[in-house]
């Protein structure tokens, strides 16, 4: 059986911290730029996948 797919977050600022979402069962926290001309960025630890809400996002890039 495959694994799930990695949880994606809409997010609105390009700049954003992962840490696995598991408390002290997750990973150390990281800080990810999402690339403008892609809109996303998956963390090297879990995986998980931040999409850019172009409409909304916050212009801190």
């Amino acid at each position: 059986m495959p694994a799930p797919a990695p949880e994606t977050k809409v997010v609105t600022s390009w700049k954003v911290a992962c840490d696995g979402g598991e408390g002290a069962l997750g990973h150390p926290r990281v800080w990810l730029v999402i690339p403008e001309d892609r809109g996303w960025v998956e963390c090297g630890y879990c995986d998980r996948r931040f999409e850019i809400d172009r409409e909304h996002a916050h212009s801190d890039h």
